[in-house]
């Protein structure tokens, strides 16, 4: 799970910024995509909502452009390296502050 804060709103308002967010997820971890992500861009100033289907479970991403913050989450059914947050969205999104949550599942 991924928070990031302090974002541009302009980019949090666009559906091909996401779209290039999600692009280098998979590129840079190795994903699988069982088909194209699906997109619902908010009217007016209202943010993006969009989620991608992987072989490995989903891909998904909430943003508020009002608050300047984007939610991401990424569940993989097996564990993967960590992709740098923080630096990729500080770059593609000028997140400035960037909190990311480890959460192990399937574990008792």
């Amino acid at each position: 799970m991924v928070d990031a804060h302090a974002c541009d709103a302009d980019a949090l308002r666009s559906r091909e910024v996401l779209s290039g967010v999600f692009d280098r997820i998979v590129e840079e971890l190795g994903l699988h995509p069982v088909g194209p992500a699906q997109w619902r861009v908010f009217p007016d100033a209202g943010g993006v909502t969009g989620i991608l289907l992987l072989e490995e479970s989903h891909l998904a991403c909430h943003t508020f452009p009002e608050q300047a913050f984007a939610a991401f989450d990424l569940y993989c059914c097996h564990p993967r390296e960590p992709w740098p947050w923080s630096d990729r969205l500080s770059r593609l999104l000028g997140a400035e502050r960037v909190i990311v949550r480890y959460v192990t599942r399937g574990e008792s």
